[in-house]
C-alpha cells in the first residue's frame, strides 16, 4: 500500500508539471501575471517531489520543471537581455530548492530509518531483558522454595531424632496396654490401631534420620488389598467423619483382588489426600472413593462434593508450600506425589462429577524404587 500510493503522488506531481508547461506554452507573453503565477506554482512539485522521494526526487522534478519551463523563456528570447537572464535565473532557483529540499529530506530519511533500527533493537532488547528477568524471578522463586525446603529438612530432621525417645516410651506403654487388654475386649481393636500407628510413626521418623544421613530409603513391598488399607485410613479419621456427618462410599472393583504395594507409604499418601477432601466439604458432605484395575496396573479415585479446585491452580497444587486451606502447610500433596512418584506410579489431580475435586493415584502392578529418589 505504501509503495503503490508513493507512485500516485509520483504521477501526480509528473502530470502537474506537464500541465504547468502547457499553461506556459498556451498563455500569451504579454500575460505576465499568469506566467509569473505558472513559474512560482513550479516550486510546489519540486518541493513535494523532494521531500517524498529525497534528493533525487528533488533533481528530478527541478530538471523537469526547468524543462516546462523552456516555452516561457522562448517568448523573452526576442526581448532584452535584461529580462532574458532574469527569466533564467528561475531555473537556477528550481535546481537549487530541489538540491537543498532533497538534501534535507534525505537526512531526514536517514535519521528515521536510523532511529527505526534503534527503536527495533530496544524493543528486541527489552523483550530479552525481560525474558531473562522472568527467568531469574523463577530462579530466585525456585531458590526461596530450595533454602525453605533445606531449613524444613533439617528442622524435621532434628524434630525426628527428639520424637524417638518418647515414640519408645509410648510404644512400650502401649504394648502394656496389649498385655492387659486381651483379645475379644471391646477396645482390644483401638490398642491394635495404636500400636500400628506408632509402628508406622517410627518407621516415618526412621525414614526422615536416613534421608538427612545419606542413607538410601528401602521400600518393602508386600500384596496388599486396597480396599482393607482405605477402610484403615477411614477408621483412623472416623471422628473428624463423624463430626461433619460426611457419607463415605468405598467402591472396588471385584477384578482388584490385591496388589503389591508399601503399606505405610499408601497409608500416609490416602490419609494426607482424604483429609483435605474433609476439610474441603461442608456438613453432610460426600467422598467416594473408587479402586479400580487400569492399564497402568490399579487407579485409586478420591473425589468430593467441596467447592473444587481452579484449572488455573491445578498446575501447582502438587508444588511445595502451596495451600488452598487456612493453617496449611501446602506440604501434604507435595509429600504425596514423591511417595508415589519413588513407589513408580503417578498422580493426577482433576475436576469431579461431584462438584469438588478428583485425585487419581496410578499405580504399577510391579512397583519400583526410583533410585532419583531414594
Amino acid at each position: 500500500m505504501k509503495f503503490n500510493m508513493k507512485w500516485i503522488i509520483f504521477i501526480v506531481l509528473l502530470f502537474f508539471v506537464a500541465v504547468i508547461g502547457v499553461l506556459h506554452t498556451v498563455t500569451p507573453g504579454h500575460l505576465i501575471l499568469y506566467h509569473d503565477t505558472y513559474r512560482r506554482l513550479s516550486y510546489f512539485p519540486i518541493a513535494i517531489g523532494a521531500v517524498y522521494f529525497g534528493l533525487g526526487g528533488g533533481i528530478l522534478f527541478a530538471v523537469l520543471s526547468c524543462m516546462s519551463f523552456i516555452p516561457h523563456l522562448y517568448m523573452f528570447w526576442a526581448r532584452v537581455p535584461e529580462a532574458y537572464y532574469s527569466e533564467l535565473s528561475e531555473i537556477l532557483f528550481y535546481l537549487a530548492a530541489g538540491i537543498v529540499i532533497g538534501l534535507i529530506s534525505s537526512r531526514k530519511n536517514h535519521l528515521q530509518e536510523k532511529y527505526k533500527t534503534l527503536s527495533e533493537k530496544l524493543a528486541a532488547s527489552y523483550q530479552r531483558l525481560s525474558s531473562q528477568t522472568s527467568q531469574l524471578v523463577e530462579a530466585e522463586k525456585q531458590l526461596g522454595e530450595s533454602l525453605k525446603l533445606s531449613m524444613l529438612g533439617q528442622v524435621a530432621a532434628s524434630l525426628a531424632h527428639e520424637i524417638k525417645n518418647p515414640l519408645a516410651s509410648i510404644k512400650g506403654a502401649a504394648e502394656i496396654l496389649a498385655d492387659e487388654v486381651l483379645p475379644g475386649h471391646p477396645k482390644y481393636e483401638f490398642i491394635e490401631i495404636m500400636r500400628a500407628e506408632i509402628s508406622r510413626l517410627n518407621h516415618s521418623v526412621e525414614d526422615v534420620l536416613k534421608l538427612f544421613s545419606g542413607k538410601p530409603q528401602q521400600d518393602t513391598f508386600a500384596r496388599q488389598e486396597g480396599e482393607k488399607i482405605v477402610q484403615r485410613v477411614l477408621a483412623l479419621l472416623e471422628t473428624r467423619l463423624q463430626q461433619k456427618h460426611i457419607q463415605v462410599s468405598v467402591l472396588a472393583h471385584p477384578d482388584v483382588s490385591g496388589f503389591m504395594m508399601n503399606e505405610d507409604a499408601m497409608i500416609q499418601v490416602l490419609m494426607n489426600i482424604i483429609i483435605n477432601a474433609v476439610d474441603a466439604v461442608e456438613k453432610n458432605g460426600i467422598i467416594q472413593i473408587h479402586i479400580k484395575p487400569d492399564k497402568k496396573g490399579c487407579l485409586v479415585r478420591i473425589e468430593d462434593n467441596g467447592p473444587g479446585i481452579p484449572k488455573a491452580d491445578m498446575q501447582t497444587v502438587f508444588n511445595s508450600f502451596v495451600t488452598f486451606k487456612e493453617g496449611g502447610t501446602g506440604l501434604g500433596l507435595s509429600i504425596s506425589r514423591k511417595i508415589i512418584e519413588r513407589l513408580g506410579g503417578q498422580i493426577e489431580v482433576e475436576n469431579s462429577a461431584l462438584g469438588g475435586a478428583a485425585f487419581l493415584i496410578y499405580l504399577p502392578e510391579e512397583p519400583f524404587l526410583n533410585a532419583g529418589d531414594a
